[in-house]
This record gives structure tokens, sequence and C-alpha cells, in this order.
């Protein structure tokens, strides 16, 4: 199949090293190689007509960065970057060369870890005697049942619980920085997009050495609030959530 253009994965630093026979997306896998740009290297392969968000394409992606992650810090970029030629690339790169300099020094031992929270569905009893609201609906549906009755209780019922969970979860972030040591447990937070059904999810940038004590704590905060929440850990990542957006590059 004839190529279409440059993918881009990623940038790293010139000496990163890269796994003989490392591939990336489309089908069969394509090639990937380093194309040096001064002192860094931008993580690229072939690009083929038709590519789209494909779950094998875009776990392909996600796998070669995370193998890159593994051997030094690497500027992530998002699923489906491509550009025009190589030339296009390496202008891009020129253009924010200290910037993407500065980025890697900043992530270097460094991953992303998320956690995403989510209120816990079958604590009614506990709900219904600290929620006023709650309670105060579930007397009147008790006194004039009807199907609307059942609804509006329900929905207050969801209501609460999330309130409950969103309370708690608005102290994660302070669990962390009231543990940190010298250096800390994490350097940096990102609030992430909203997720349907979550109360909370976020990330944060932590030092590798730091990845155990980041999941224990995490874990004991999951422990000690179980009759409000559910905690979900995830990672470790690559950095997307600390890199500034990459521009789309300009196709011919």
């Amino acid at each position: 199949m004839t190529a279409s253009g440059i993918y881009v994965y990623g940038i790293v630093g010139r000496s990163h090293p890269l796994s003989a026979g490392a591939a990336g997306v489309g089908e069969p896998p394509a090639p990937v190689r380093l194309l040096p740009a001064d002192d860094l290297a931008v993580v690229v392969s072939a690009a083929y007509p038709g590519l789209r968000a494909r779950r094998r394409d875009l776990m392909a992606h996600q796998g070669l960065l995370m193998t890159l992650a593994e051997a030094g810090p690497v500027l992530p970029m998002r699923f489906g970057m491509v550009a025009p030629d190589e030339a296009t690339v390496l202008a891009g790169v020129a253009a924010r060369h200290s910037e993407h300099a500065a980025v890697l020094e900043r992530l270097d031992s460094r991953v992303e870890m998320n956690i995403k929270i989510t209120p816990v569905q079958d604590n009614l009893a506990a709900l219904i005697r600290e929620d006023p609201v709650v309670r105060r609906i579930r007397e009147e549906t008790r006194r004039h049942p009807s199907y609307e009755a059942n609804v509006r209780l329900g929905e207050a019922v969801a209501a609460g619980l999330r309130r409950r969970a969103a309370a708690v979860a608005a102290r994660l972030p302070a669990e962390f920085a009231g543990i940190a040591g010298i250096g800390g447990i994490a350097d940096d937070m990102r609030p992430g997009p909203d997720v349907e059904g979550c109360v909370l999810n976020v990330s944060f940038l932590v030092p590798r050495r730091e990845e155990g004590r980041f999941r224990g704590v995490a874990e004991r905060f999951a422990a000690d609030h179980r009759d409000r929440l559910e905690l979900r850990v995830t990672g470790p990542l690559p950095c997307y959530s600390f890199v500034a957006p990459e521009p789309v590059p300009a196709r011919a």
C-alpha cells in the first residue's frame, strides 16, 4: 500500500533507544524509525490512506509510547498526528525546539497516573440518614406513591450518592500533598475531561520511584471511604496531560 504521509508518535532525545522491529499503526503494522532533529528525534512511521481510530491502531499507538517511555522521557502525540512529509515534521520541531527540550527534561523519570472516582450505588440507608432532601422525597413517595414519585426518588438518590462521593473525592489531592516528603509524591496534577458517572477524573505527574507509594495512598483512600466511592487507578501512562497540544501539521 502506498504511504500518504508521515505518522508522528512522539518526540524523544536523539540518543533514545528504539527496539529492533518496532512497529506502529496500520495493517500490516508500519515499521517505526527515529527522525533526527538536532539533539532531539521524532518517532515516525509511514502513514497509509484510510487510517481510522480503530482499536487495533489505538492500541498500537499507545503500546509504542509505553515502550518508549520505559527507556526514557517521551513527549507523546495524540493518535492521528500525520504530516505530509519529513520536512514539515522537522520544521514543526525546530519551531518549538527549546520548548520540547524543556518538556522532555521535566518528564524524565516520570509517568502519568490517572485516578477516576465514581459513587457507590448500594448504600441507600446511609444516604437517607445523612441527606435531608432524599429523606423528604422518600417520605413523600411513601405517602403518595406513583410512577412520577418513584422517578423523582430515583433521581434524588442518584444525585445524593454523587454529592456524597464528590465531597470526599475533593479531599484526594490534599491526601497526596499531606504525605509528600522532600520532592513530593507527585510533581503536578491536572484535571481530566468530564467522564459520565465520575465525580473526579484527575491525572498526576509522578516520579517513577514514587509509583508504589502513590498506589498505596490511593488504595488507603479508597479503603477509608469504601462506603461512599469507588476509585480506579490507571497507569503508568505516557504523560499526555502534562504536555501542550501539538498543532496538526498542514497538508500540502
